[in-house]
């Protein structure tokens, strides 16, 4: 028998949800005081300042080649995420207020090396995304960073890795990783050579370098563990990728897996795979919907998520819990004229049902 999140109707006597919570001396919040006026009646067991919300706005398309995905974050703002974030879900903000061009950071000269493009510049600012990351998740509050392409996941998750060790005694971090590719490619594997196909790789420790300008800079306490890494929603894995997954033992649910038991069962099986005393961090790339719902993404395969599929593995996600960052990325305006305000609608309610946002 599996453990399931609890539901969002449970009385917080019988389930401990509470939100403003205090901290324990752990760095983690333990107070079961249930209030409905704090911005999620879940509680929230990493976070001691879980009505605190650091955001980061990437505004960076360096990890492959099409342009556009870096209007993303003023796209997703411009539609009143984060007003709806501070105003109706009641959350306070800290961090950015506007979106920073990190695509300012690409170098003029980025020869490409091990067959990655744009290597220095990627690093660049992904070593720089680890940081602002790392400042705000320090401080016992949740991250969310809306991107850019998935490369930047090398710095989001680095940054709250980090954090998470310090702050909880060296406790490892989980990573639901949901995604229509698996993003592990080492440069070796890559037949494109774009990084943000390479991220988790550099992230477990599959890929490395020697070199800090090109990713050289990521320490032991920056990076994450096959063990504690699950994908939800592949479709569309390179031969290399498969080999790494099965070599490793890597927890990955396809949409096979969601077709055959349900996403139900799959987030179920997902979620008892990490447990309940590890934090989360959820990196959800848009195109893990299926193009009917996201259809202005840079590499959009067909047989994905529907958008309430998409929405469930986010509120499950939070009713653990243990969720302790989100990335949102991949949301691309430019690419698809007809269908960009009805992706980035899509990538508002992931984010919202990710923050605790309740049908009822």
């Amino acid at each position: 028998m599996h453990p399931t999140a609890p539901e969002k109707s449970t009385p917080s006597h019988l389930n401990g949800h509470s939100n403003g919570a205090t901290s324990n001396g752990r760095g983690y919040s333990s107070d079961p005081k249930y209030d409905m006026n704090a911005p999620s009646t879940i509680r929230q067991r990493f976070l001691s300042a879980p009505s605190d919300l650091g955001v980061v706005l990437v505004g960076f398309s360096g990890g492959q080649c099409k342009e556009g995905v870096d209007a993303a974050p003023t796209a997703l703002v411009g539609a009143g995420l984060l007003d709806q974030i501070s105003d109706e879900l009641g959350y306070k903000l800290h961090g950015d207020t506007k979106v920073h061009n990190f695509n300012e950071m690409r170098m003029v000269d980025d020869e490409p090396h091990r067959g990655m493009k744009n290597p220095r510049s990627v690093s660049a600012v992904t070593e720089k995304l680890a940081e602002q990351v790392y400042e705000q998740a320090k401080e016992g509050r949740m991250v969310l960073t809306l991107g850019g392409d998935h490369s930047i996941a090398i710095g989001t998750i680095a940054g709250t890795a980090k954090a998470i060790r310090e702050r909880c005694n060296g406790r490892e971090m989980a990573v639901i990783w949901v995604d229509a590719h698996a993003d592990i490619n080492t440069p070796e594997t890559s037949d494109s050579g774009n990084v943000h196909g390479m991220p988790v790789a550099f992230l477990t420790g599959l890929a490395t370098s020697d070199r800090k300008e090109m990713f050289g800079w990521l320490e032991d306490d920056q990076r994450i563990s096959t063990r504690k890494l699950v994908y939800i929603g592949l479709r569309d894995v390179d031969r290399g990728e498969k080999k790494i997954l099965r070599d490793h033992g890597i927890k990955a649910f396809s949409m096979h897996d969601i077709d055959r038991h349900g996403i139900g069962r799959v987030v179920e099986m997902a979620l008892s795979h990490i447990g309940t005393d590890t934090p989360i961090h959820l990196s959800f790339d848009v195109d893990a919907l299926d193009p009917m719902w996201a259809p202005s993404t840079g590499t959009p395969v067909r047989g994905g998520l529907t958008l309430r599929e998409g929405d469930y593995i986010a509120e499950c996600v939070h009713e653990t819990g243990q969720l302790v960052a989100m990335d949102l990325v991949e949301v691309n305006p430019s690419l698809e004229v007809a269908g960009a305000s009805e992706t980035v609608r899509a990538g508002v309610s992931l984010v919202r049902c990710a923050l605790g946002d309740t049908l009822l």
